[in-house]
C-alpha cells in the first residue's frame, strides 16, 4: 500500500524568487525543510531564482508548475499568452520594506506626497522596494517623473540616508530596524504589517503569492495539500523563535543570524492569515499595478477579477 500511495503523490516544482534571503518567501523553504510538503504527500522540488522577475518568467515559459513572486511580476510575465495568471495562495500583503527620511528632513516630509522634487534612493530597479515605491506614489497621486530615484545598493541607499545625499529611501530589514534604532533613519510609511499596508495603500492588497499559469492550474486536491502545507510553514514564521528555525533552513537563506532576526521580525505581521486573497484586495491591488504601470496589452484580465483566485 505505502509504495502505491507513494506513486500517487503529486510532484510540482516551484519557482521562488530570490534574493535568497527573501522573507516573503520564507514559507517555502521552511516547508521543505520541515518536511511540511511530504507531510501533506506532495513532492515538492523549489527553484530558487535570483529576482521576482525571473520566477515569473520561468511560470510563463513552462519550465515550472508554479512560481512564488510578486503579484505585479506575474501579471507582467508569467503568461505567454492571452490568459492571465492564477493565484492559488496569497503570502504577503505588501513588501515588508518601509520608507525612511533622513533626521533632517523628519520635520518636512510626512507622506509620500511630500517626495516631489526630493530624491528617493533604492536598492536597484524592479527590487521589492523599487515596486513598493512606485506603488505608494501612486496612490498619493504623485507621478514617479517628479522624484529623482538613485539606485545604490543596500548600503548604499542606507549611507546615503544616514548623511542627508538623500531626502529617503525605500528599504527592508535589517537597515529599517538598525536605522531606526541608532537614529539615523526615521519611518514614515511601513509596509512591514497587514495594517501598515491598508493605511498606506488605501485598501486591503496582497503583494507575494504562489500563481499558477492560467492554462495549467494543478487539480483541487494538489493545492488544498500545498496549502496546507505553507499555511503550516507560516504559523511556525510567526511563533516559533529565530535561532530555532536557524536550525533548520538553508545556510543562503538565513545569511547572517542577526539580520536573519531582523527580517524575520520585520515579516511576521505581513503574512496574509491562512493565505487567504480577498476579492477586495485583488481588485485594489491590481488597480494599483495598473496605474503606477500599464499592463502588456496582450493580458485580457477577466471582467470578474475573484476569478483569477483559485478556489
Amino acid at each position: 500500500m505505502i509504495p502505491w500511495l507513494v506513486l500517487l503523490q503529486a510532484s510540482l516544482t516551484i519557482a521562488v524568487a530570490g534574493p535568497a534571503t527573501s522573507p516573503e518567501y520564507l514559507p517555502l523553504h521552511l516547508a521543505e525543510a520541515e518536511g511540511l510538503f511530504a507531510a501533506q504527500q506532495i513532492t515538492v522540488t523549489l527553484r530558487p531564482l535570483r529576482s521576482e522577475q525571473a520566477a515569473a518568467e520561468a511560470l510563463g515559459s513552462g519550465r515550472v508548475q508554479l512560481a512564488a513572486t510578486s503579484l505585479d511580476s506575474a501579471l507582467r510575465l508569467a503568461s505567454v499568452t492571452r490568459t492571465p495568471p492564477r493565484l492559488v495562495m496569497g503570502l504577503t500583503a505588501a513588501a515588508p520594506v518601509a520608507l525612511l527620511v533622513s533626521p533632517k528632513r523628519a520635520g518636512q516630509i510626512h507622506g509620500p506626497a511630500d517626495l516631489v522634487g526630493q530624491t528617493v534612493a533604492v536598492p536597484s530597479p524592479g527590487t521589492a522596494e523599487d515596486q513598493a515605491l512606485g506603488l505608494l506614489l501612486t496612490q498619493a497621486g504623485v507621478p514617479i517623473h517628479r522624484v529623482t530615484v538613485k539606485s545604490l545598493g543596500e548600503r548604499g541607499a542606507a549611507r546615503a540616508v544616514e548623511s542627508g545625499e538623500v531626502a529617503a529611501a525605500m528599504l527592508a530589514d535589517p537597515y529599517v530596524t538598525r536605522m531606526t534604532e541608532a537614529g539615523t533613519g526615521v519611518i514614515v510609511v511601513d509596509l512591514r504589517g497587514i495594517a501598515g499596508a491598508r493605511k498606506a495603500l488605501d485598501g486591503p492588497s496582497v503583494n507575494a503569492a504562489v500563481v499558477a499559469r492560467g492554462d495549467d492550474v494543478p487539480d483541487q486536491a494538489t493545492v488544498k495539500a500545498l496549502r496546507q502545507a505553507l499555511v503550516a510553514a507560516i504559523a511556525r514564521l510567526t511563533s516559533a523563535d529565530p535561532a530555532t528555525l536557524e536550525s533548520v533552513l538553508p545556510g543562503p537563506v538565513i545569511g547572517s543570524a542577526a539580520d536573519f532576526a531582523m527580517r524575520l521580525r520585520g515579516t511576521r505581521d505581513a503574512f496574509l492569515p491562512g493565505g487567504r486573497i480577498g476579492p477586495e484586495a485583488l481588485e485594489h491591488s491590481i488597480d494599483l499595478i495598473k496605474r503606477r504601470m500599464p499592463l502588456p496589452a496582450a493580458l485580457k484580465l477577466p471582467r470578474r477579477l475573484e476569478s483569477l483566485l483559485v478556489e
